[in-house]
């Protein structure tokens, strides 16, 4: 009954959940239960991408939140996803022990290197998962709480707020290149062990991180249509339309814009998390301000204003990108920048446009 009324008059979405719903099951069965040797087994090396790509749909949905529905276009989410995959990181290096390069128990191996003497106390409590969860949720949510306040109280609006995100993403990127930060620098952190004491070289443990990162995408699908169709998404889109009008009827504008905002920080947080043990690594380069930009390119190609639309050009973008990369990696730009100007000029409301005249619900 719940999720029928936060679903109502969503084909759209009831479609992605239901194709997501088929694949966290079907994948398990078809790489624990299906011979190597028959030609409709999935290998886990499959499965590890395909996680991968349920965290960048999950990325996608918190940006299409704030620039579809809000009309606040982030050039620097990339930062949250980022912290949440640093937060997740620590956990993981506090994980190895002495098992590492140098064999020292509480120190990871970078900072061995480096001739620390002790652990820094922001590294502190990383050796439990509950307190890790934390951070991946309030790092994020935080940093963007505080730009947000910022921001919005300055009543910074347009490209203005979107060059300062995009200055944000980028003094991140600088500051963690920085080896006394206390981060591994420009290497980052890589070379993890386990997770909650099961190896990450396990299938079994990749195929559980591939059906938690479905479990979280299709949550966080639920949690942004539920906001979007309520009052609160209703005077976001408001917002977005005429911010002026609905400052003048009296409505706290900033209060909105700061929630909204906060909360899609959050879920980039958490799909860098789940992010980080599918690859194995995190490092500076992931503040990237490129990185960035490429996710607003997958929610406009996909379709903004729909939220599946960010999964769809999320999951089509970063196949081609695997694809291309491999095969052809000088032409990926050209094809990027390609797909986003055809897109643009003959399907401006996306691919999900397609299937919605309404480009938002069916």
């Amino acid at each position: 009954m719940f999720f029928s009324k936060i679903l109502d008059n969503d084909t759209g979405g009831k479609i992605f959940l239901l194709v997501l719903l088929a694949i966290t099951i079907l994948i398990p069965v078809l790489n624990i239960l299906v011979p190597e040797g028959n030609s409709l087994h999935i290998s886990t090396y499959t499965v590890t991408i395909m996680g991968k790509y349920l965290t960048y749909a999950l990325l996608a949905i918190a940006v299409d939140l704030v620039w579809g529905y809000l009309g606040v276009l982030s050039l620097g989410h990339g930062a949250f996803f980022a912290l949440g995959g640093y937060a997740m990181g620590m956990y993981l290096m506090r994980q190895v022990g002495d098992r590492g390069v140098y064999g020292d128990p509480t120190l990871p191996d970078f900072m061995v290197f480096l001739d620390w003497s002790e652990l820094p106390w922001f590294w502190q409590g990383f050796d439990q998962f509950w307190f890790a969860m934390i951070a991946v949720v309030m790092v994020p949510g935080i940093l963007a709480f505080v730009f947000g306040w910022l921001a919005f109280k300055s009543r910074v609006t347009g490209v203005y707020l979107s060059i300062m995100t995009q200055a944000l993403v980028y003094a991140l990127m600088l500051a963690f290149f920085r080896n006394e930060l206390g981060f591994g620098g420009n290497n980052g952190l890589t070379d993890f062990k386990d997770i909650l004491g099961y190896s990450l070289k396990s299938d079994s443990t990749r195929m559980g991180l591939f059906v938690a990162s479905s479990i979280a995408l299709a949550s966080g699908y639920l949690i942004s249509r539920w906001i979007t169709n309520s009052k609160l998404g209703r005077v976001a889109v408001a917002i977005r339309d005429s911010e002026s009008r609905v400052r003048f009827i009296g409505y706290k504008v900033e209060n909105v814009k700061l929630f909204i905002f906060t909360f899609s920080a959050i879920m980039a947080g958490i799909a860098g998390a789940l992010y980080v043990p599918q690859v194995g690594i995190i490092n500076p380069g992931e503040f990237s301000p490129v990185n960035s930009i490429e996710m607003v390119i997958w929610v406009a190609i996909g379709g903004r204003y729909t939220l599946y639309g960010g999964v769809i050009g999320a999951i089509l973008v970063n196949y081609s990108k695997t694809f291309l990369t491999s095969a052809m990696p000088e032409v990926w730009l050209f094809v990027l920048g390609g797909l986003f100007i055809l897109v643009t000029i003959f399907l401006p409301k996306g691919i999900a446009g397609l299937f919605s005249k309404k480009g938002g619900k069916k």
